[in-house]
């Protein structure tokens, strides 16, 4: 505030009648030495206060009429400092009630955005016991058909391009399908797929069964391919994406013989 507005503060007269801490004090009196404006506004303050007591005393009507009148002007200052400091007042409670309604914005706010992550990690975690139940189940079923009496086992054993690769084969005749366990597969190269072919001997007759996708990103590397053919053998060849016609036997990595 400039000084115009200090002066008509009202803090000037507090400052006489001793009302204010020490360190507003100290601040009036640095103004003071500052602007002798407001030295002057606080000389007259005393002033008045002093010739107001003097007229207290009995009889001495002449000195209290000007000294009433200089009290009044006086009077007429501090009301309207008192105007001010219940305007500034007001403002600063308005200000306190929009920050408090802030503060609770940004606290509400903060509260949704955590029950939101909470929810999202609920829903992912039910995801997962889901997805768990759902494997669980699969591999249930799973070790049900590989360990009936029904299923033929045919071991498929690495040829010249991968000697240490190996896979199963287990065929079910009664339901038409083949699981194959390529676990000993090594992962097939960036833009090539592993394909499984039912096979005929005599003459050589390969069937493509299908490929085995999303090889890397099946856990258990079980795959079901459906078979409705009389195979009398089982190979894996590594084709390119999306599969051969005709197996590749330069890439042929598996490969093994239904026992009669």
């Amino acid at each position: 505030m400039n000084v115009k507005e200090y002066i008509s503060s009202g803090i000037l007269e507090l400052y006489v009648y001793g009302a204010l801490t020490e360190e507003e004090s100290a601040e009036v009196t640095r103004m003071m030495q500052k602007y002798p404006e407001v030295k002057t506004e606080v000389e007259e303050i005393e002033k008045a206060l002093i010739e107001l007591s003097a007229a207290a005393a009995p009889g001495d009507t002449e000195s209290l009429i000007p000294a009433v009148k200089r009290l009044s002007q006086q009077e007429i200052r501090t009301e309207t400092s008192r105007k001010n400091w219940s305007a500034y007042m007001g403002w600063a409670a308005s200000l306190i009630f929009l920050v408090g309604l802030f503060f609770m914005y940004y606290q509400n706010l903060e509260l949704r955005r955590s029950l939101q992550a909470v929810q999202v990690e609920n829903a992912q975690i039910e995801t997962q016991i889901a997805n768990a139940r759902e494997d669980a189940e699969k591999t249930r079923e799973l070790l049900n058909v590989l360990r009936s009496r029904n299923i033929i086992q045919i071991p498929l054993e690495g040829q010249a391009p991968a000697p240490e690769a190996f896979a199963t084969a287990y065929w079910d005749k009664e339901n038409n399908v083949t699981y194959i366990d390529a676990a000993d597969l090594p992962a097939p190269p960036q833009g090539m797929v592993y394909q499984v072919w039912s096979l005929k001997m005599q003459p050589l007759t390969p069937t493509s069964l299908g490929l085995l996708d999303s090889f890397e990103d099946d856990e258990n590397k079980i795959f079901r391919l459906e078979n409705i053919n009389a195979s009398e053998g089982f190979g894996i060849t590594l084709e390119p994406e999306g599969g051969s016609e005709t197996p590749t036997l330069e890439r042929l990595y598996t490969l093994g013989v239904v026992s009669s």
